[in-house]
């Protein structure tokens, strides 16, 4: 089942034999990036001559993620980098209730009385699709058939989990051997927001960064 860009990039990142995300801080980012990946592909925001982010169809989508993300443009003028680190924990956790809420995980009640946690363990139930997602995914930058053949949200999920540095899906050596495929996939983006391209292709600097340069591989 064809899912959105910030849905598809949870489950990009979730550990299945774990039962877990892979990274938490590190999904945050991949979520947000993918919600405005979706936003940007649908058409409702485009940036301007300045490279700032604005709403260029404010009607509602369907999705209580991406309406909220919407409002969010629509505060200030910002940067897709910028709208990538900003809110990434409110939007990560308010994709595991859609998640939850349209049947793909479930997630564990909060104990009124038990210790205060920061955020509620969830499990797929069917694991299936996220490793076949992965799977298509790494087998996408693996290929050496023509990157203008692969959708648009494959090609942003290549992007993602490449520069994301997402090991479930592509390992240091897959990320090296395939660079020029990676890079080409991630021009795809620019098809819809040349700005947005370039914060995803400095994904996992910006994640490093925000780790207080603590993270990576």
């Amino acid at each position: 089942m064809s899912r959105g860009l910030h849905l598809a990039s949870y489950l990009l990142a979730f550990d299945t034999r774990a039962q877990s995300l892979q990274d938490r801080t590190r999904a945050g980012y991949l979520v947000r990036a993918g919600a405005l990946a979706e936003l940007a592909y649908r058409g409702a925001a485009a940036e301007d001559g300045s490279g700032r982010v604005r709403v260029t169809r404010a009607d509602p989508t369907g999705d209580r993620v991406l309406d909220a993300l919407l409002a969010e443009l629509g505060d200030r003028p910002r940067t897709w980098k910028s709208w990538i680190r900003r809110n990434r924990d409110d939007t990560l956790e308010a994709v595991e209730d859609l998640l939850t809420a349209l049947g793909v995980t479930t997630m564990a009640d909060r104990d009124p009385h038990g210790p205060v946690v920061p955020y509620r363990p969830v499990a797929l139930n069917d694991p299936h699709e996220a490793l076949d997602l992965q799977a298509r995914v790494a087998e996408l930058v693996r290929a050496d058939t023509p990157v203008a053949q692969a959708s648009f949200a494959d090609a942003a999920l290549a992007a993602l989990a490449a520069h994301g540095h997402l090991r479930l899906v592509l390992s240091r050596h897959d990320r090296k051997a395939h660079a020029r495929r990676i890079e080409a996939l991630t021009d795809r983006l620019t098809d819809r927001a040349p700005g947005l391209a370039r914060a995803v292709a400095g994904l996992n600097l910006t994640i490093v960064a925000g780790q207080g340069g603590m993270g990576g591989g």
